[in-house]
């Protein structure tokens, strides 16, 4: 025990006896000076500062909010914020044995019954019991400052108690009645509104494949409406497989959104498909580009994103919208960085020498290095930029070589690569390690010459080759030619993956069609098994679904094994 303990534990009973004399005797937590008046508030600065207390803990005037746990820890708001627990739209949570309630506005001034019951007549389920009345402004006030709801019962101890006035009480409570109170955009009593992005820069056969299952899916999903109508028995069964008998009727429409042109463009050609038909949610999607126009424009209409298939996605620690499967080539560069970083040359003090060309999957790739290196605690690298087009000499190289006396290169280029790795495995002394990125070269693996891959070492986003082949089953319903090249087998299997995942979430919703919960739901979910990466995880606020990276070798031959040489996720 420190010196400093019992001094916290003085602090810490000081405020809860405050908060506890405060409220027990009913004494107004009057507004403070640096707190506005309600009143004083247009309606939408009303709701954002609701909404801020809510999400960051954070009060009208700008302080932290405070809050006791378990009857005397005083905890801050910003690290026990109502999101903590009831996520962003509300719908409540469940982790570790504690169940929270949802509090969003549809749910939280409405009575809550439980326990159901069938019907003699129409064998329909119906509630029979009030678990508790509506709340209303004072008796969620209440159960906000003391944890006690409005039958009197005492709430969960590890629910905070919160220290609130009057204004701020005021706030958050008009923002409650707000959240996720009616159905978003582009779900209504029958229908459910999807549709999926594509930009001019991929080939027809590329972006059919992804349509592919998606489409199949939409199809599938609406001709088992009638069929549910007619035989009573597969209704009773897939209302237990969907948990929500009500979305075994629920139609969907998938609408294809082409982006033609510059990027810059492609924002307004997005605002005018969404005024003529809004959707709940954009699934899938492709461009071999930026994603990041269309990445702004779902957070700016608060639209969610599931699974875009692209290399270059946003690269955001607060963003919400957009739900990538990785963060693409980013990614690489991040897993070479803490893969060199448990590397006894490198932690010593060794050097690093990158080989940048200017192309957007090689610039791509050093980010990703340079930030995690970076944050890693080390010094930031050499790093030479090639011009497109610019050859490399071998004089060159040995000239950088020298200067730089590096304990790794990483040869962030595409076709040059090749030639980089010749020159080091014959004519140049070489460092101990060369680093190459596996997407980059998906193509030339092979063509790594022998003498190199002794020394070379290759970034794998993706679950190995040797171990994937028996996950092509999934993808054969969705085959139009037997044999599809290498490009269209990775964006078939992404595409597969977005309808499951489309399917578990929309189960999960059990009928609380908000764009925040649709993305709370897959926030709670377990880790995924699919094809193409090694798992998918996910988490309240995560938005980069496979977070893993290989290091691999080449073995020999002209169809070489990759060989693992670091874990899936490298720590």
């Amino acid at each position: 025990m420190t010196a400093s303990t019992p001094n916290r534990r003085i602090q810490s009973m000081t405020v809860s006896i405050t908060f506890f004399v405060l409220v027990l005797f009913g004494i107004s937590l009057s507004n403070s000076s640096a707190e506005p008046t309600k009143e004083n508030l247009a309606p939408q600065e009303q709701l954002r500062l609701g909404e801020r207390i809510y999400r960051e803990g954070i009060l009208s005037s700008g302080e932290s909010m405070q809050a006791v746990i378990k009857g005397d820890i005083s905890v801050p708001g910003t690290s026990f914020a109502c999101v903590s627990c009831h996520l962003r739209s509300g719908i409540g949570s469940y982790e570790g044995g504690v169940v929270t309630p949802p509090i969003n506005g549809s749910r939280l001034f409405q009575p809550l019954k439980m326990e159901y019951k069938r019907s003699e007549t129409d064998q329909k389920y119906f509630p029979t019991v009030l678990v508790r009345p509506a709340f209303s402004d004072e008796t969620l006030a209440k159960a906000l400052r003391r944890g006690i709801d409005p039958t009197g019962k005492t709430l969960n101890p590890v629910m905070p108690r919160y220290i609130l006035g009057d204004t701020d009480m005021a706030l958050l409570i008009s923002y409650l009645r707000t959240l996720s109170a009616q159905f978003s955009p582009g779900a209504s009593d029958t229908t459910l509104n999807f549709a999926t992005v594509i930009t001019d820069d991929v080939p027809p056969e590329q972006y059919e494949a992804m349509l592919a299952p998606l489409e199949q899916y939409v199809q599938h999903k609406n001709s088992m409406i009638n069929l549910f109508k007619k035989e009573k028995r597969s209704e009773r069964m897939a209302a237990v497989m969907l948990n929500s008998a009500e979305l075994m009727y629920k139609k969907m429409t998938l609408s294809r959104w082409m982006l033609k042109g510059a990027p810059e463009t492609w924002r307004s050609q997005l605002e005018e498909y969404y005024r003529k038909q809004p959707v709940f949610a954009l699934v899938g999607g492709i461009s071999h580009g930026d994603w990041k126009p269309i990445h702004d424009f779902s957070e700016a209409h608060q639209l969610p994103c599931l699974f875009p298939q692209t290399d270059f996605p946003v690269i955001s620690e607060s963003d919400w919208y957009t739900l990538y499967l990785s963060k693409g080539y980013y990614q690489e560069g991040e897993g070479a960085a803490r893969y060199l970083n448990n590397r006894d040359e490198l932690s010593k003090g060794g050097k690093v020498l990158q080989l940048v060309r200017a192309s957007h999957d090689s610039q791509a790739l050093s980010q990703g290095f340079l930030e995690t290196w970076r944050e890693l605690g080390h010094d930031t690298p050499v790093t030479i930029p090639l011009n497109a087009g610019q050859p490399v000499s071998k004089e060159y190289l040995q000239q950088l070589l020298e200067k730089a006396k590096p304990a790794a290169i990483l040869l962030w280029d595409d076709a040059g690569a090749l030639s980089l790795l010749e020159q080091l495995a014959t004519d140049v002394t070489h460092p101990v390690i060369a680093i190459v990125s596996g997407t980059q070269q998906k193509t030339n693996l092979a063509a790594i010459p022998e003498k190199a891959r002794v020394f070379t070492y290759i970034t794998f986003p993706f679950r190995l080759p040797q171990d994937e082949q028996r996950n092509s089953i999934y993808i054969e319903p969705y085959k139009k030619n037997p044999k599809t090249d290498d490009a269209v087998d990775p964006i078939l299997k992404r595409s597969f993956i977005a309808t499951q995942m489309l399917t578990a979430a929309l189960m999960d919703l059990r009928g609380n069609y908000y764009r925040d919960g649709f993305f709370d739901v897959i926030g709670m979910m377990a880790d995924q098994k699919y094809p193409l990466y090694e798992r998918l995880s996910f988490g309240p606020g995560q938005r980069y679904a496979s977070k893993g990276c290989y290091i691999v070798q080449l073995g020999s031959g002209a169809k070489p094994d990759l060989i693992k040489k670091s874990d899936w996720v490298i720590h």
